[in-house]
């Protein structure tokens, strides 16, 4: 079991998700629980515009319950509209989470995945981007790590279980 600092209920943190070196993404969020394995963070859309990915869109008012773990090679993110609707879950596969006091840190390997709320659809994303990446060559333990996490994100949509991960 990883264990660490374990950031406190109600309290502010950074999220910060990292691609290639650099800060592809900052945002505010607060924590809902953590038990030095498995945080849960909300926050709000962090974009001032929306963004249409053509399988959903993300806007303003949009409210993501962010599951990470230190343990784990992805994330999870429950999308709820503004008026509390379930839109779907939009996971990252990631190295495991960095968590500090403030902050939380993700390296994004590329791939993703999607579930709709009625869980009829189920995308693989981005694998095209993994390939390119370059990191089978450069660390391909890690690169067998996001695959098989992809691989587990998948298995669990499809068995209804993102909203429990």
């Amino acid at each position: 079991m990883v264990t660490g600092a374990v950031l406190s209920v109600g309290g502010e943190v950074h999220v910060t998700l990292v691609k290639a070196g650099r800060t592809k993404v900052r945002y505010p969020a607060t924590v809902v629980h953590d038990d030095g394995v498995h945080a849960v963070v909300r926050a709000l859309w962090a974009r001032p515009t929306a963004r249409d990915f053509g399988f959903v869109r993300f806007e303003p008012g949009d409210v993501f319950t962010e599951h990470y773990w230190r343990d784990r090679w992805y994330a999870v993110k429950e999308v709820r509209a503004g008026d509390g609707t379930v839109k779907g879950w939009y996971c990252d596969v990631t190295r495991p989470a960095e968590i500090g006091p403030g902050s939380i840190a993700v390296e994004d390997l590329d791939l993703d995945l999607w579930q709709s709320a009625d869980g009829a659809t189920v995308l693989r994303l981005d694998e095209d981007e993994f390939a390119q990446s370059g990191i089978e060559h450069r660390d391909p333990a890690a690169a067998a790590r996001a695959r098989q996490a992809l691989d587990t994100l998948e298995d669990l949509a499809r068995a209804g279980r993102l909203d429990t991960p």
